[in-house]
């Protein structure tokens, strides 16, 4: 039995929904004053795909590490903190006591891990740096080296195989030393670190609703969301169901063609792995088993699922790095661009513009989840490094 159009449970509520947002922020202001990102509209866009509107949330900048996934290890590298202090202490820690000076000694006991394609690593490491905790990621071969610079951790650990298999060693080595493994994708047994991970995103959800309302508009009808394992997609899906109505919303999940774990899972109305064959440029996005609870979460709340190729998500990167109309230039790296990638194809097909109700009324909403991760490749692709982008180099 599959549960399309199911209710949230509790749990994934607490995780994705409206109030989730809530639990996050105390914890997100140990890096100081938390600055929105920045919400563009794109008006050309808009009369191009003969829709309403189309805004942008921009997760660039997010906390000075280019990619939401700033707001979701971290967050959950303090939570877990948190809770091994507390067991020590045998006593209610304070949030603002975790960059205490007991605390950092206590931080230099404790060891944090997870598997990344870049951005989540670059997280729990930098929520493992700000607390004193060491950090080790493991990384997989299709990791770029610029990407790997990026992360910051303590120690890198390089395997050979994909992203699964970088998970799969991660679990094991965290288990024979007893590190603290931080994953953001789930599977049996190990649901509750990820379900923390997604929480921490549902913040640009919330930020992106109060954006869309200050400009004077009704929210969003449709959203376009990348997804690799899906925990991101799974939190902006769950909170802006939770928040806007489930009827009220068409949620879309978008995958590189080569990485559809996710569109075979809803072909399939199971959890269901696919085989790698090529690597995809949207590396980030490269993943070919689903998380368990961003699934579960996904088989409730979204409302189609697509796949878009290279060159749709390599175009949607120059569209975002020169546009027309005047609007700023913004920095997309591959998987990035993928949401708004989806966005034009679909809007390209009447088919599907019919079943999903995307017309002139229609208020879209896509999500920049990252930077020029890898510089040099957004350079091969857009013809411009991104410094020179971000000066207005070129137009």
């Amino acid at each position: 039995m599959n549960a399309f159009g199911a209710q949230l449970t509790d749990a994934e509520r607490t995780a994705t929904g409206k109030d989730a947002p809530a639990a996050v922020r105390p914890y997100l202001s140990l890096w100081g004053a938390l600055e929105t990102t920045a919400l563009v509209s794109l008006p050309a866009l808009a009369t191009e795909t003969g829709t309403a509107h189309v805004f942008l949330k921009n997760e660039a900048e997010r906390l000075g590490r280019g990619s939401f996934k700033a707001l979701g290890g971290a967050y959950a590298v303090m939570v877990l903190f948190k809770t091994l202090w507390e067991e020590q202490l045998g006593t209610r820690a304070e949030i603002s006591h975790l960059t205490s000076a007991e605390a950092r000694a206590f931080a230099k006991t404790v060891t944090v891990c997870c598997a990344t394609d870049g951005n989540h690593g670059k997280s729990v490491a930098a929520g493992a740096r700000l607390l004193g905790c060491t950090s080790v990621i493991f990384v997989h071969a299709g990791v770029s080296a610029s990407r790997i610079e990026a992360i910051g951790a303590d120690e890198i650990i390089q395997i050979q195989g994909s992203y699964d298999e970088s998970v799969e060693a991660a679990e094991r080595v965290a288990g024979e030393r007893g590190w603290l493994l931080v994953s953001d994708t789930s599977w049996p047994g190990y649901e509750t670190i990820p379900a923390l991970v997604a929480q921490g995103y549902t913040i640009l959800a919330e930020e992106a609703l109060q954006q869309v309302e200050d400009l004077g508009f009704g929210p969003p009808t449709h959203v376009f969301l990348q997804a690799g394992v899906g925990g991101f997609a799974s939190s902006i899906a769950g909170y802006l169901k939770d928040a806007l109505g489930a009827s009220d919303l068409a949620a879309v999940i978008v995958e590189p063609d080569l990485a559809a774990c996710l569109f075979a899972s809803a072909r399939a109305r199971c959890l269901t792995s696919v085989t790698p064959t090529a690597p995809t440029v949207m590396a980030m996005l490269e993943c070919y088993t689903p998380s368990l609870i961003a699934w579960r979460i996904l088989e409730k709340t979204a409302d189609a699922f697509m796949t878009v190729s290279e060159e749709q998500a390599k175009d949607a990167m120059r569209r975002l790095a020169f546009p027309q109309d005047g609007t700023p230039a913004i920095i997309a790296g591959e998987s990035g661009a993928a949401g708004l990638a989806g966005f034009l194809a679909l809007a390209n097909d009447p088919v599907a513009r019919a079943k999903l109700n995307l017309g002139k009324d229609s208020r879209v909403l896509v999500i920049n989840t990252e930077t020029a991760t890898d510089p040099r490749s957004y350079e091969d692709i857009v013809g411009v490094a991104p410094d020179m982008i971000a000066r207005g180099g070129k137009t």
